[in-house]
């Protein structure tokens, strides 16, 4: 009997959508980065560095970072609930986190952890959260406008796929952006309309070039339904000023967009002058409620919370939990949003307990409070350090410059490479960025992300770098890093001066 050898699927047939975005925080860089770490592990000493540092993610445990001791005993408990009845759970975990594990499970359907929820979450979860942001922002958040997600990339991909009906919708984007937003809007078909941000102002948003970019895109026959804006940044660690967020409330009230506010670093502020305001906070101080804009805020349990005003203090990035709080839409809309997220059933439960923690961490008064506090302040200073102190390493470098880092987890900085390293690296048919941070790995183990992987402006020249390697881990790379970028610029130097970009 005859059959058809020919393959059910090849790189040919597969949905071209996907082939066309790419992802480059987990992209070839950390292929690379994998393939070096197996030859090292079968080949001990046989590369110039003890080991690899990946500062490609925001990924705070894998970089060194401990779980906070309270948000592990609680998680402990709510999967393993026979233990709130025994003698020896008091000695092993704090009478606070078992009060707090007890209320949990009392409140999980069939009070175990292994059953489905509600799709938007459990409802005590939701109202913890809209607690939290209450207390935060000093205006009011319901729990029925809360719902608890996956992470934040979750929630992203959620509301493009409620806004996005064909490529001539359109959703307005910063550049340099998170990949996430390219490649969402890509997979569900729609057009991203890109503003830039400006790197010489701080990588400010000026709201004229943002209006051109939607008349543009207008004229182009394209029906814009959004706005992203990330605060703080990612990838460039700007944090907005509170007449920025102002204008762009403005702005969307009058052109009827939905602002998409991508707030998961909160309070990872690292200058005294500028602190965390959420767009929802910003438009109901102008006097705007539900009935004139619609906002989506993002979250995740990744990061961080404001509450703790604490930059990274969760770092919980593996448990995929996080919400988005959606105001502004109609019944009829949120109706469709719950629809769309029961078909994944249900958020994992572990990633929804830990999102009511963040949001609603131990008080004054209880028992947990002081070491908790403790944790806090002993990770908060040493993000300080390290965001300092990488930014003085950076800046120190011949032919980079380097805004100062004011928030989020990453610096930015912006390569001006000799003309001859430009020529090699179109002679190996990669990217300037791409060339130096595949050289930079080879030879000291640092990963980073070439700035292309960011649509960083044409022309220009970046790498992100996290700051979330610790302090001994900083310390040790600094010198590998400017060891490397001399000897880089010292090849490739010949008589032809560095360009500034690659615009001319």
């Amino acid at each position: 009997m005859s059959y058809n050898k020919t393959p059910s699927i090849t790189a040919e047939t597969i949905n071209p959508k996907v082939k066309i975005f790419s992802y480059e925080p987990c992209g070839e860089i950390v292929r690379r980065a994998e393939r070096l770490q197996q030859e090292m592990d079968e080949n001990p000493d046989s590369l110039p560095f003890p080991e690899i540092i990946h500062c490609n993610l925001g990924n705070p445990q894998v970089l060194g970072q401990r779980p906070v001791t309270f948000f592990r005993e609680v998680l402990s408990l709510c999967d393993n609930p026979a233990l709130l009845d025994r003698e020896e759970a008091r000695a092993l975990f704090s009478a606070c986190a078992i009060k707090r594990a007890r209320k949990i499970v009392n409140s999980i359907p069939g009070k175990e952890t292994g059953g489905y929820t509600n799709s938007q979450g459990v409802k005590s979860l939701r109202q913890a959260v809209a607690d939290g942001i209450s207390a935060r922002d000093g205006y009011p958040s319901k729990p029925d406008d809360i719902f608890l997600t996956d992470g934040a990339s979750a929630a992203v991909n959620m509301m493009l796929q409620i806004l996005i009906r064909s490529h001539e919708d359109g959703i307005l984007c910063p550049l340099p952006e998170y990949p996430l937003y390219s490649a969402s809007i890509i997979l569900h078909g729609g057009t991203m309309v890109p503003y830039n941000l400006t790197e010489d102002r701080g990588w400010g948003l000026e709201i004229f070039e943002v209006k051109r970019c939607l008349e543009e895109a207008r004229s182009a026959g394209l029906t814009v339904r959004a706005m992203v804006v990330i605060n703080p940044g990612n990838p460039t660690g700007q944090v907005m000023s509170i007449t920025n967020q102002e204008e762009i409330v403005e702005f969307c009230r009058k052109e009827g967009l939905v602002i998409l506010a991508d707030e998961v670093y909160q309070e990872n502020v690292y200058v005294e002058n500028k602190r965390f305001h959420s767009f929802k906070k910003v438009a109901r101080s102008l006097g705007y409620d539900e009935k004139d804009l619609s906002i989506v805020s993002f979250h995740s349990v990744s990061m961080g919370n404001h509450l703790l005003k604490l930059s990274g203090f969760c770092g919980e990035s593996g448990r995929r939990g996080g919400y988005m709080e959606i105001t502004g839409f109609g019944d009829d809309v949120k109706g469709e949003i719950y629809k769309l997220a029961s078909v994944t059933i249900c958020p994992n439960i572990a990633g929804q307990i830990l999102t009511s923690l963040i949001m609603d961490p131990p008080k004054l008064g209880n028992e947990s409070f002081e070491s908790f506090e403790a944790e806090k302040e002993r990770i908060h200073s040493s993000f300080w350090k390290r965001a300092k102190t990488l930014g003085k390493a950076f800046s120190s470098l011949e032919g980079v410059s380097c805004n100062n880092i004011e928030g989020a987890l990453y610096i930015f900085p912006r390569l001006h490479l000799p003309s001859l390293a430009i020529k090699a690296a179109k002679r190996e048919g990669v990217s300037p960025d791409v060339f130096y941070t595949h050289r930079l790995l080879d030879a000291t183990g640092i990963a980073v992300v070439p700035g292309s992987g960011f649509h960083q402006v044409s022309g220009t020249i970046h790498i992100r770098c996290t700051i979330l390697p610790d302090e001994d881990k900083i310390a040790a790379m600094i010198p590998r890093l400017k060891g490397f970028h001399e000897s880089f610029m010292n090849e490739f130097r010949g008589s032809e001066p560095y360009m500034n970009d690659l615009r001319r």
